[in-house]
C-alpha cells in the first residue's frame, strides 16, 4: 500500500522527489504518512479534500485484501 500512495502522489505533484511515505504497520491497521513539499499540498489536497479523499478510498480498496484498516495522513 505505501507503493500504491508514493505513485499516486508522485503522479500529482510538481516535485515528485520531495515525496515521502512512512508505513507504520500495527497488529490491526497501517497508518501511511504522505509528506509532500508545501507548494504541492493542496495538488494532493485538492478542492475540498476530494482528491485525498480519492487516495484514501483506492488504499481502503487494497487493504480489504489484506484484513487490515489503513489510514492515510497527509502532513507537512
Amino acid at each position: 500500500m505505501r507503493e500504491l500512495v508514493e505513485i499516486l502522489a508522485k503522479a500529482l505533484v510538481d516535485n515528485p522527489d520531495e515525496v515521502m511515505v512512512n508505513e507504520i504497520e500495527g497488529t490491526q491497521s497501517i497508518i501511511i504518512e504522505l509528506k509532500v513539499a508545501p507548494e504541492d499540498m493542496g495538488k494532493v489536497i485538492g478542492k475540498q479534500g476530494r482528491i485525498a479523499k480519492a487516495i484514501r478510498t483506492l488504499v481502503k480498496a487494497a487493504a480489504i485484501k489484506e484484513n487490515k484498516r489503513v489510514v492515510v495522513e497527509i502532513i507537512q
